[in-house]
């Protein structure tokens, strides 16, 4: 059987304040158009559909579309729910699905038959595991004991390898952080107490493993045990992670072969580094319209930065001041062990600091003339209050 594994589509997403609904159908238009070029059977989506339990009009709307045009394509479609999905809301009407070569598995129960589908070189059964933490398990399987997420993964395994049968290849369908992952800032949390402690060891005795969270493609203990990464990079940390799919052969003894493809974006995510008047000049060659972070190496913070570039760059989400902030930081420094110096002296570092030239005589003495009204002004308040208080004595 040759199968998609893909996952954390992540589908309604926020980028900054930017939907991402048309970046998320470009390239999942590829993905879909692999099924037909590659004569794929399946696709097997590990969770995450949507970014959050209530998605948007369009996000459901955008995944509906994807759902007939792979069925379409001639491919079953697998799903489950990951840790953004609503468990209950994306297995509506899971019987009516699974007739139409629809599988979804949105909250675990005691049932873990396997599905299985048929392909031309012979059956083949998908363990549908939608994500789970230990009070799940301790409330679908009636145990009482606290458990960890390790120890909830086990019971969980054990059972759905156990409803295998026999002598057929298998492949495990799960959303979990395996021990040992790298997280991403788009990445919330599965859970606290433990979440990436589960053991890659319980999904031994599978031929596959499809994992979803971890949005970048990973290798989790075992060739055989992977994570295909997310469709698209959702923050700027991901910009060194590839992007794209696994496309897995399976043949009737079980054994795989795998191939990672990498689908292109309709606006790469990436980091600019130069200086300002070195980006304004040219500096960067890239596309213009990607969506970037912009690392301003000045050593001084320019002013107006955003409204220069974006003359340059069509997408700017942020800047970053590496120097500035460094140099801060030793400012800092250099003032708590500067305690007791005067204000016109730290004004003056200060200033020089910020324009990167001294102050002029003329400024100086502007500066000096200030401070002294500044002060005078502070002793006849205090003396006005002092006077005032000793006429409330005397009353």
């Amino acid at each position: 059987m040759r199968f998609i594994h893909t996952a954390d589509w992540h589908l309604g997403k926020l980028f900054g304040q930017r939907t991402l609904t048309e970046d998320q159908a470009f390239v999942l238009d590829q993905l879909v158009a692999a099924v037909e070029e590659y004569s794929v059977e399946a696709v097997v989506i590990a969770g995450d559909i949507y970014d959050r339990s209530v998605p948007p009009a369009e996000a459901v709307e955008l995944f509906s579309s994807l759902l007939s045009r792979i069925r379409g394509a001639g491919a079953s479609v697998l799903f489950i729910a990951g840790n953004h999905d609503s468990g209950r809301r994306l297995a509506f009407g899971e019987g009516v699905l699974d007739e139409a070569g629809v599988y979804v598995r949105g909250r675990l129960s005691e049932d873990l038959s396997p599905v299985i589908l048929t392909s031309k070189t012979g059956p083949v059964a998908f363990s549908l595991i939608p994500y789970f933490d230990p009070y799940d398990v301790r409330e679908v399987f009636g145990i009482e004991e606290r458990l960890s997420f390790d120890d909830a993964a086990e019971i969980v395994l054990t059972k759905a390898r156990a409803a295998l049968p026999s002598g057929v290849p298998s492949v495990a369908v799960a959303h979990a952080f395996l021990a040992g992952g790298e997280k991403t800032e788009s990445m919330r949390a599965l859970s606290v107490g433990g979440s990436d402690q589960i053991s890659y060891s319980h999904f031994t005795g599978y031929d596959y493993t499809a994992l979803g969270h971890l949005h970048g493609p990973w290798r989790a203990g075992s060739d055989v045990i992977r994570y295909s990464g997310s469709p698209l990079c959702y923050s700027f940390d991901e910009v060194k992670q590839k992007k794209g799919f696994l496309l897995v052969d399976m043949d009737g003894a079980g054994h795989v072969k795998m191939e990672f493809h990498p689908l292109t974006p309709r606006h790469a995510v990436r980091i600019v580094e130069g200086t300002l008047e070195e980006l304004r000049a040219g500096k960067d060659p890239l596309p213009k319209d990607d969506y970037c972070l912009i690392r301003l190496l000045d050593e001084d913070r320019p002013l107006g930065a955003r409204e220069k570039l974006q003359k340059v760059y069509d997408h700017i989400f942020g800047f970053e001041f590496p120097n500035f902030a460094a140099r801060q930081e030793t400012t800092e420094g250099r003032r708590e062990a500067r305690e007791g110096v005067s204000d016109a002296a730290q004004f003056a570092d200060f200033y020089r600091e910020m324009k990167g030239e001294p102050m002029t005589e003329e400024q100086s003495a502007y500066l000096a003339a200030l401070l002294e009204e500044m002060a005078r002004e502070e002793r006849t308040e205090a003396s006005a209050a002092r006077t005032s208080r000793e006429q409330e004595g005397k009353a």
